[in-house]
């Protein structure tokens, strides 16, 4: 199955922009559509999974940490609320069809510090405690959570498999993204075949957030890698559009990364056809 993330043309998404996004995503052949929850209530989750139906589109879910949602090194008060947000995705993913919710669930995004072997010990404690109430919750309704390590531009808590793997409790899942991985990964494909049965989500793009395939990444091996740690769930194209400010902003997108924004779904979507049926 391959899809792609509303993200590559708008945020935050709508009922409106989803109406009008998803039959052209049908239309071009993708299987599913990855649906960010910026906001609660941004977007209807029962209509988005009428919609979705008729059109014979899956769904995929993904949270989103901007400043204030923080599961570590964050007062009481914070994590609690975080919790609640990250329980309200899981229900929108039960809604909506969505076997895991995926993202990076620990702080927000662009937060970053220096921390020693201790501290860090500390921090992945931390870590553990605190999401354990949300992938019960999610366990008790068939969704698993996926958590994302990131660059090191964007945080200095999770960067690598091998850290996620050390920080989160078993029954968590990892969500895997080619661009992150590509800065942080010394092998990928080794990655992919250490995070094995954990991996709960896979997002791609091109080394330059662009479009997969047009770009140096060994894809081949990436796949490969996938089949061995016995992946079967979707690949999702996740980029994002340099005509929405605070988007564009905070993922640090100055320029075009392709012809259209059309021209990345469509072009990646091909792509990723020759190397996964």
């Amino acid at each position: 199955m391959i899809g792609v993330n509303t993200w590559v043309w708008v945020s935050p998404l709508t009922d409106e922009t989803l109406a009008e996004l998803a039959p052209r995503i049908a239309g071009w052949g993708f299987d599913l559509v990855e649906l960010p929850i910026e906001r609660p209530g941004d977007w209807d989750p029962g209509r988005a999974a009428d919609l979705l139906a008729g059109l014979g589109l899956g769904a995929s879910v993904v949270l989103t940490t901007p400043p204030g949602r923080e599961l570590v090194g964050a007062a009481p008060a914070t994590v609690r609320q975080t919790q609640d947000y990250l329980r309200h995705c899981v229900d929108v993913a039960v809604t909506v069809g969505a076997p895991a919710v995926s993202g990076p669930a620990y702080a927000s995004v662009g937060r970053a510090w220096r921390m020693s072997p201790d501290e860090r010990r500390a921090i992945y404690a931390e870590l553990r405690e605190n999401i354990k109430p949300v992938t019960a919750y999610a366990a008790e309704r068939g969704v698993r959570i996926g958590v994302e390590p990131l660059n090191r531009y964007e945080t200095s808590v999770l960067n690598t498999v091998e850290q996620a793997l050390e920080a989160l409790p078993e029954e968590c899942g990892l969500a895997l993204d080619t661009y992150h991985m590509n800065i942080e990964e010394k092998d990928p494909a080794q990655a992919v075949r250490a995070a094995g049965a954990r991996i709960a989500h896979v997002q791609v793009c091109g080394t330059d957030r662009g479009t997969p395939g047009a770009d140096r990444f060994d894809w081949p091996g990436f796949i490969a890698a996938l089949d061995d740690a016995g992946y079967a769930g979707p690949l999702v194209i996740e980029s994002f559009t340099a005509d929405n400010k605070t988007i564009a902003t905070a993922a640090s997108v100055w320029r075009p990364l392709a012809p259209t924004q059309d021209a990345l779904a469509t072009e990646g979507l091909a792509f990723l056809r020759t190397v996964r049926s």
